[in-house]
Parts: C-alpha cells; sequence; structure tokens
C-alpha cells in the first residue's frame, strides 16, 4: 500500500518549507501557564488527531495538501471554511495517520473516522459567538462524519484539575482552552492554549547517532533540531524495531518532555512518534 509521505525537502526547520503555498492561516496554542484566566476560556478535550481544514471545498493539511478523503465523506460538508481534527478515538493515531496518508483511501478506514470540527475560521465574531454560529449550522447538517467538539466553561483551578483527571483518566491527552472573546488570529497565541501533564513538541531529525552496548549496531539516539534552532540528543522512548529502523534524516518527531533545563534544553525529553500526518503535494 502506497501513502502520502511528505517529500524529506519539503521537512525542514523553518515553518516556510513545511507548507504548500497555499498552507491555510490556523490558529496555533501556547502553553497554558499559571497567569492565564480561567474564566475567560471555555475548555474542551485535546484529540490526539490530525489537524485537518475544511476551505468549502477540499479538506486538506496543515502544510497545506488535500486529504484524499472519499467523495461520500465530504458529501455533506458546508461551503464554509472549518478547523478540526481528524480523529478516531483515544489511543488510535497511528491507525489514523496511516488511513489519512494513503493515496487511495479505504472505505472502511475512513467510515471509522470522524472530522471534529472546534471552529469557524473565516467569522469575524468572537469565539462564543463563533460557537454559537457552529451549532447554527450543524443543526442543518447532515453528514455522519461531521461533529461538534464539546466546549466547557471551567470556573476555577480546582474544576480544571479535575477535568484533566477525567480526561487524562479515560485516555486523552490533555485539554485545549479558547478565550472566549478572542478572534481567529492565524499564527501561535495566547487565545488558544494547551495543557498537559508532559509537554511534548516537534524537531528535525538531523543525524543517527550510534548506540552501544546492547544497542551496538543500531540507533543509540536521534541528534534533532527544535524549530527555534536548539538542538539536542533525543535517547529514549524508542521500541527494538524503530532502533532498527529509525526516523529518517530530515524527517519530523515529536517528543514529550519536563519542563527545560538552565540551558533552555528539554528535560528528560523521550520519543513519542514519528509525525507522517502530512499528504504529499500534488505531482
Amino acid at each position: 500500500m502506497r501513502y502520502l509521505l511528505l517529500p524529506l525537502g519539503l521537512l525542514a526547520v523553518t515553518p516556510a518549507q513545511a507548507q504548500a503555498p497555499g498552507a491555510p492561516p490556523l490558529q496555533l496554542a501556547e502553553v497554558f501557564r499559571p497567569h492565564h484566566d480561567i474564566a475567560h476560556y471555555l475548555v474542551s478535550e485535546k484529540l490526539d488527531g490530525v489537524r485537518a481544514y475544511w476551505d468549502g471545498r477540499q479538506l486538506l493539511s496543515r502544510g497545506g495538501y488535500p486529504f484524499a478523503a472519499p467523495e461520500w465523506f465530504l458529501a455533506g460538508f458546508p461551503a464554509t471554511p472549518l478547523d478540526g481534527e481528524l480523529w478516531l478515538g483515544r489511543g488510535r493515531f497511528d491507525e489514523l495517520s496511516a488511513a489519512v496518508r494513503r493515496y487511495e483511501p479505504i472505505d472502511g478506514e475512513w467510515r471509522q473516522i470522524r472530522f471534529m470540527v472546534f471552529d469557524l475560521p473565516a467569522s469575524e465574531l468572537p469565539f462564543e459567538a463563533r460557537l454559537a454560529a457552529l451549532e447554527r449550522l450543524f443543526a442543518g447538517l447532515s453528514s455522519p462524519w461531521l461533529a461538534l467538539v464539546e466546549q466547557q466553561p471551567v470556573t476555577d483551578r480546582a474544576g480544571l484539575a479535575a477535568r484533566l483527571d477525567e480526561v487524562e483518566a479515560g485516555g486523552g491527552e490533555g485539554l485545549m482552552l479558547r478565550h472566549r472573546h478572542s478572534l481567529y488570529l492565524a499564527g501561535r497565541n495566547e487565545d488558544l492554549l494547551k495543557l498537559k501533564r508532559h509537554q511534548d513538541a516537534e524537531a528535525v531529525v538531523l543525524a543517527h547517532l550510534p548506540g552501544q552496548g546492547k544497542y551496538e549496531g543500531q540507533l543509540g539516539a536521534l541528534l534533532v533540531q527544535t524549530p527555534d534552532g536548539r538542538r539536542f540528543r533525543l535517547g529514549t522512548g524508542f521500541s527494538d524495531e524503530q532502533r532498527r529502523r529509525p526516523p529518517a534524516v530530515g524527517s519530523t518527531v515529536s517528543y514529550r518532555y519536563r519542563g527545560e533545563t538552565a540551558a533552555g534544553l528539554p528535560r528528560f525529553a523521550s520519543f513519542l512518534r514519528e509525525r507522517r500526518d502530512q499528504p504529499e503535494p500534488p505531482r
């Protein structure tokens, strides 16, 4: 089976090189910090899915490349742009990634996928009003492949912690917070926040560093570089198979960590997965 893999030449450090010319102007999340006033935000589960943007005609990856979604899957989508995530359910990211990267979609896989919508990017209304507009829009839609992500108010830190505990206990990965009165602004900003027990980020693989001892002849660590130019070794979190066949130089990987060192490097960084959720640009 062939997959829609992003060419290595497009998997470079700078955002401009990781996107097609028509990449959608997505809003990106900052990390939740103690100074943020919870009362100003609505909270939803952070879905472990693949970010997708419906532009009214086609379903695009965050890099701007169209997903090869079946026509029947998209048939009931509205003409207005939607921001959301393709999702299979908690703990099923690898299955989802494989399904959405195929050149030729498999109906049985796509029938399990939902496009979970959380915003109306073309609207100039504040978020609470955009959410109300989305609810009215969805009331008139009949597609079983579309779902609106539930947004809930949380009034204090105890309530936020309880919600996070509930999601994580069920296998979810964290929470998203959206400012009630914010406009949809492209790029990373504090109107959209993510909250997880463990932080995660992405980096580009620069080199394979050889293993020693039990890992002799296999991968010992990846030398990686973050989008802002920091380099470090990523040496834990790999399966035996991943050490035998590590992510390629030039690919993008996700890693989990707990805060940063005095030098600004991720502390206790551990490999999470190779990010292979971008379709290939049209040939």
